[in-house]
């Protein structure tokens, strides 16, 4: 008999052994498993905000180049002979100075 409840108290240490040791490496396995999310996450957010700032250099760079064609184009309307040129350069002057503190 007493072997018998040797045997039970042996067999229940190592299966609480091997409980723990389950345990720790389950334990493990999910630190693991949250680092791996945590460096995913981390190198997802780089690539957004790399994409992003793609995108907004392309838009940046297609705004500029759309605002010198509509200048380009509207000063190829414009055709002041020398009083105008002068009329508008000195009404640019006025204003400019008024602005200037």
């Amino acid at each position: 008999m007493r072997e018998t409840i040797q045997r039970v108290m042996a067999a229940e240490d190592g299966a609480a052994r091997l409980v723990a040791e389950a345990q720790a490496d389950a334990e493990a396995f999910i630190a693991a498993c949250r680092q791996g999310a945590r460096e995913m996450e981390e190198e997802s957010r780089r690539e957004v905000r790399r994409r992003a700032e793609a995108c907004m250099e392309t838009a940046g760079a297609e705004a500029r180049r759309e605002r010198e064609e509509r200048i380009r184009r509207a000063s190829a309307d414009i055709s002041l002979d020398e009083a105008q040129a002068q009329e508008a350069i000195a009404a640019i002057v006025r204003s400019v100075c008024r602005g200037s503190p």
